[in-house]
């Protein structure tokens, strides 16, 4: 190993940073330098700490000008053998950032814009015409944090009122705090562009995989034009496949539930009352019906 003093002589000489002596104290007497000695003083001689001059400085160095290179990597001091060393661990900055990014994967939004994925539930305003609704979802995640068979919720009101944007917050919180693969699906668009999947064969593993996710939420259901087709083979299918298996579905709606089943019984040839009831057995088995009121907050995004 290097002698301390040629080690110093040479941090002085690169940096001109004052005499060795200076350098030797603002090094020891760092504040988290000074607490590490002190917390492992049992394990720690004079001769250690010499040994360790080079990597104590750059510890001190890295937290006063952190490298480039090293960006979003803190230094912490750990002992190795005979000498206390350096490594680097990411800062909570990162970890939040790589966190965020891994749920932003774990988000599949499906003809949504890509804002969704920035809404936070946590900062959505909290006014008399949303304590119900925001009630029942903290109560819902209280639940789900501990059995993930649970019923979701049916949000239905006027456009605008912010059915979307609560969900979203539902959505984010889910895949960030609880590692769950979410599927948030614009139903009118999807059932629009259902022939776009003959092409490849990709229907099967699309219903697959709306019918498996973690949690899936259903976006402005009732303003789809169905044919018996869509309604039967494909929303019946993810419903019934998701009602068999219990897993958490959410919907938002312009309709209640009520107008909802009337919306089912007419298709583009035909009306069926029977094969409507059905469909709607499933919704209400997966879902409470919670109405969200209040002004058209579209502009405002909150």
């Amino acid at each position: 190993m290097e002698p301390i003093g040629n080690v110093i002589k040479k941090i002085v000489k690169e940096r001109n940073l004052g005499s060795e002596e200076d350098i030797l104290n603002q090094v020891l007497q760092d504040p988290d330098i000074n607490a590490f000695l002190q917390a492992n003083k049992a394990k720690i001689d004079q001769k250690m700490i010499k040994n360790s001059m080079s990597g104590l400085y750059e510890f001190y160095s890295q937290k006063r000008n952190p490298s480039k290179v090293m960006a979003g990597y803190a230094p912490q001091l750990f002992l190795n053998g005979k000498v206390i060393d350096v490594r680097y661990a990411p800062t909570q900055a990162k970890v939040a950032q790589d966190r965020k990014r891994a749920a932003k994967k774990r988000l599949h939004l499906i003809d949504l814009p890509g804002r969704l994925h920035d809404v936070e539930l946590s900062k959505i305003d909290i006014t008399d015409d949303r304590n119900q609704v925001l009630t029942l979802i903290y109560d819902f995640l209280n639940k789900y944090s501990k059995d993930s068979h649970q019923q979701g919720l049916y949000l239905s009101g006027d456009f605008g009122v912010g059915k979307t944007y609560i969900l979203a917050g539902l959505a984010n919180y889910v895949v960030t705090n609880m590692d769950k693969d979410v599927v948030f699906l614009h139903v009118p668009t999807f059932i629009a562009g259902l022939a776009s999947h003959f092409g490849d064969n990709s229907l099967q593993d699309e219903i697959r995989r709306l019918s498996e996710c973690d949690l899936l939420i259903l976006d402005d259901i009732g303003a789809e034009t169905l044919s018996q087709w869509s309604r039967d083979d494909i929303l019946g299918v993810i419903l019934q496949a998701r009602m068999d298996n219990v897993l958490p579905t959410f919907f938002s709606s312009n309709l209640d539930m009520e107008a909802l089943e009337s919306h089912f019984e007419e298709t583009r040839n035909a009306t069926d009352p029977v094969k409507a009831r059905r469909l709607m057995q499933r919704v209400r088995f997966l879902a409470k019906e919670v109405v969200v009121s209040g002004p058209d907050r579209r502009n405002s995004l909150r």
